[in-house]
Order: structure tokens, then C-alpha cells, then sequence
């Protein structure tokens, strides 16, 4: 599915614009991998993800699963659905990994992204605040992994918190790290009694301003194939998918 094949740099700077947004523990380079190690609630954060999408080296899985077992982490390997990579998949599938969560990742102009507000698009601030973190954790979402996402982000270089509010209470939030020459979005949510009301259009279009405002034209995010609504959301912001991935684990 993958649609910037022949756009290696797009690539390499997306994966690691997207562990810059998620702020593991520890990075570690490896050869054309990156493997990011964290305890964490976040699959990003403590999955190795290779850099390139037009070679690969099935033999280094061995040497990944030693380093993340060191760490006393469960070795876990974020695979684009590329024909390139078919023998690592071979190979994990015989080591008894699963593919799970399949996820896309897509991009959009940082214009584009202005056209999903039907209002005022939301502001934003370098860190997040009481009522921010109050609506990311808020009812239908998991408080210890909005807790840590929350951290994580905050640690995260670039980043801005955007929210909608009303009355000095947030009801939509959303971040974006800026790194490697693009806006990496994250953390989209809305308050359960406010969805269908276009909130999350405005995080996307401040998000986009902020980005713009500087320098940076470009945004991509992360969507787990399944969720059609966030789907729609992001299709009428112009995001199309550049390729799709799966999470490899063992049982």
C-alpha cells in the first residue's frame, strides 16, 4: 500500500519524527532499524520499526529480540505491509509472532488540515494543562494509559497541546510534535458528550496554524485501520494513507 516507495527520505523522516512524538525511554539505532525502549502503555514507544521500505535483513531480527530482552522488554517489531518485507514476516511467523492492530499512516498539507474547521480553529500551548489532561483522560479512555501518553508527549521536543474550550474547560485536545520537518499528530479526543459537533476539525486546523506559523507545511498521524469515524474525520482534512503497518508480538 505504501505510496512514497520512491521517496526514501519521507520515509526515514516520518518513523522518526514519529518516535520524537512518543518520547521512549531509550533509543537505539541498528544498522537500518530504530529500536525505541520503554515500559510504557504506548506501542510505538517500544516497537523496532525499520527506516527503509526497500530492503531488508531477516537475520537481524535475532539480534533485536536480544536487545529488547535485555531490557527485560518483549521484543515487539511495527512492519509496513510492503512485499519488501515478507521475509521478516516469514521469519517472525516461524519465531510464533502474530500480527496485530493494523494501523495507517497517513499524510496532509498543513492547508489542507485548515479546511476540517467549521469554526475557530482551537489554540494551543507548549505544555498541556489540568483541564487538557482532564478530557484525554476522560470517560471511555483508559487513565494510566492517558497518564503516560500524556507524559510522554509533554517530554516530546516541538510539541504543541491544542484543545477547544468553552468556558475555560476543555472538550476537545489533540498534539502535535514538530520534528523532522513534519507535524506528527497525536492524542486526538474528544469529550464523549460533544462528538459529531466538529470539535476535533478545530484541533486539526489549530494544530495547523500553530505547525504553519512555524515553518513546517507537512503533517502526517497514525490510525488504527478499524476506526472509521477518526477515518472520516481525517479524509475531509485532506489525509491520505502513505502505507499501512501491523504490530508483530508473540503471544
Amino acid at each position: 500500500m505504501s505510496t512514497v516507495d520512491d521517496n526514501i527520505g519521507d520515509i526515514e523522516a516520518i518513523e522518526r519524527a514519529t518516535i520524537v512524538g512518543v518520547s521512549p525511554a531509550e533509543l537505539e539505532p541498528l544498522d537500518d532499524w530504530l529500536l525505541p525502549y520503554d515500559a510504557g502503555t504506548i506501542g510505538r514507544a517500544h516497537s523496532a520499526v525499520p527506516l527503509q521500505h526497500d530492503h531488508c535483513d531477516p537475520s537481524a531480527i535475532a539480534e533485536i529480540e536480544s536487545r529488547y530482552r535485555a531490557r527485560g522488554l518483549r521484543p515487539s517489531f511495527r512492519l509496513a505491509d510492503v512485499a519488501t518485507f515478507d521475509p521478516l514476516r516469514d521469519e517472525l511467523r516461524r519465531r510464533g509472532y502474530r500480527e496485530k492492530q493494523a494501523t495507517l499512516v497517513q499524510s496532509a498539507t498543513c492547508e489542507a488540515m485548515l479546511r476540517a474547521a467549521r469554526d475557530a480553529p482551537a489554540e494551543t500551548a507548549p505544555a498541556p494543562d489540568v483541564s487538557w489532561a482532564a478530557t484525554f483522560s476522560g470517560e471511555g479512555f483508559d487513565p494510566v494509559d492517558a497518564a503516560h501518553r500524556t507524559g510522554a508527549f509533554a517530554r516530546a521536543p516541538g510539541v504543541l497541546f491544542a484543545s477547544v474550550r468553552e468556558n475555560a474547560r476543555a472538550v476537545a485536545v489533540g498534539v502535535a510534535a514538530l520534528a523532522h520537518g513534519w507535524a506528527g499528530v497525536h492524542g486526538m479526543r474528544t469529550a464523549r458528550a460533544r462528538r459529531g459537533e466538529g470539535l476535533a476539525g478545530r484541533v486539526l486546523a489549530g494544530l495547523a496554524v500553530a505547525a504553519l506559523e512555524r515553518g513546517v507545511s507537512k503533517a502526517f498521524l497514525q490510525v488504527q485501520e478499524d476506526n472509521a469515524p477518526a477515518r472520516a474525520l481525517y479524509r475531509r482534512a485532506g489525509f491520505a494513507t502513505l502505507w499501512r503497518y501491523a504490530y508483530w508480538q508473540q503471544p
